[in-house]
């Protein structure tokens, strides 16, 4: 899998990390990587990787957009019923057009 793959891959389809990983047979860490390094380069693109944060289904906490894996447990109230964030590629123009109408 290359990187350049992700952005088809996750253009306006929000996916999970461990779903990615659990697809191409490697580790979440890998994919994790991939995708910051991706976040970068798109970064001179009309692309953007968007990142939905993990939250904590018991008291409602949302962690860093940054971290991207599956935290393991809530810093709030230790509950490990976590959901696991999400990825997707997002195109600027069409957000700029959708915000319009």
């Amino acid at each position: 899998m290359f990187r350049k793959d992700f952005l088809t891959l996750l253009l306006n389809r929000p996916r999970t990390v461990a779903d990615l990983a659990r697809e191409f047979e490697v580790s979440p860490k890998d994919i994790a990587s991939d995708l910051a390094h991706l976040s970068k380069t798109l970064r001179k693109s009309a692309y953007r990787l968007k990142v939905y944060p993990a939250t904590c289904r018991k008291c409602g906490f949302p962690f860093s957009p940054e971290k991207m894996t599956k935290p393991g447990k809530c810093p709030q109230c230790k509950s490990t019923w976590i959901d696991d964030p999400l990825v997707e590629v997002i195109h600027l123009q069409e957000r700029q057009h959708a915000g319009n109408d």
